[in-house]
């Protein structure tokens, strides 16, 4: 039996191609949603602001520190963080208020307010700062950094993150 011209292809041939286009195809139609489910995680953009409530805006006394802490959940990718912060609130007067971040801005360590020394102190390098926060003595660099407030409906709330003063 003579061949017959090179144009025409074998019938296994042709099942082997029509074999691997299907496959492509199915593997195509699957593969790509899965691999979009794997990676979106990571191309997710996280809000970096968001207001946070501290409570009654009435029951901060006038001229006294005022500690509160929060809790913020960090989603990066496939990794969540959950993060403690705490910070200082100081009525100025009946309408007034600052909220100070309890993070010396010299090494990160945690700020308390002594009471007896109307300062902050913070306990790594004998860091002080006064009631509003403003650095006194000691190595820190600058004043603690503060947070933007607002007052709705009688609840004090903070924009997180804190903005850095100079």
């Amino acid at each position: 039996m003579e061949k017959s011209s090179s144009n025409h292809i074998s019938r296994r041939d042709f099942l082997k191609m029509m074999i691997f286009a299907i496959g492509g195809a199915i593997g195509t139609i699957f593969g790509l949603p899965a691999i979009g489910y794997l990676i979106s995680p990571a191309l997710r953009k996280q809000a970096a602001e968001a207001w946070i409530p501290l409570g009654p805006f009435e029951k901060i006394p006038i001229g006294i520190p005022t500690f509160f802490s929060f809790i913020r959940r960090q989603v990066n990718g496939w990794e969540n963080t959950v993060t403690s912060y705490g910070v200082f609130a100081v009525r100025k007067d009946e309408t007034n208020v600052i909220v100070l971040s309890n993070i010396c801005t010299h090494l990160g360590c945690h700020v308390r307010w002594h009471p007896d020394l109307e300062h902050y102190v913070s306990p790594c390098h004998d860091g002080h700062f006064d009631i509003l926060g403003k650095n006194i003595s000691g190595p820190p660099p600058r004043p603690l950094d503060e947070y933007q407030t607002k007052v709705e409906d009688g609840n004090l709330s903070i924009l997180f993150p804190p903005y850095r003063r100079s």
